[in-house]
């Protein structure tokens, strides 16, 4: 049973979670396909549809970038994959945010040492400034 395009456009938006702004992006770089169309050329969507985008608003939220979600989503309509495929991708995503989490964790330090040998009184000399100064 195929389901009947009928949302447009605001209505899939809300449904998703994903701006009309951000659906038509995705639909200009191919990452979701294009959708019927009216006679008076206005986009209709499906619960399908509606689904895909939900599922690329999440994947978003957890911090997949859009070439990972294109291969999460081939993955997703998949029905002979293998999970140990999707598995593999989300620990490189893991191992890249562990890598992500580690320098900001530096820069947290690094700001914080700095902040701690500045005056913050009316002196004009700043170690945070010189810092940046430096590098």
């Amino acid at each position: 049973m195929q389901h009947v395009p009928k949302l447009n456009i605001g209505d899939a938006a809300r449904a998703s979670g994903v701006t009309a702004k951000m659906i038509r992006h995705y639909e200009s770089i191919g990452l979701v396909k294009e959708p019927r169309r009216t006679e008076s050329g206005y986009r209709l969507y499906s619960e399908q549809d509606v689904r895909v985008l939900q599922f690329i608003h999440r994947g978003r939220a957890l911090g997949f970038s859009l070439d990972q979600i294109r291969g999460l989503l081939a993955l997703w309509e998949d029905k002979h994959r293998a999970s140990a495929d999707v598995r593999a991708l989300a620990q490189a995503h893991i191992a890249e945010l562990n890598r992500k989490i580690a320098e900001m964790e530096a820069m947290r330090r690094t700001l914080e040492s700095l902040a701690a040998s500045c005056h913050g009184d009316a002196r004009s000399d700043c170690p945070i400034l010189d810092d940046l100064a430096a590098h």
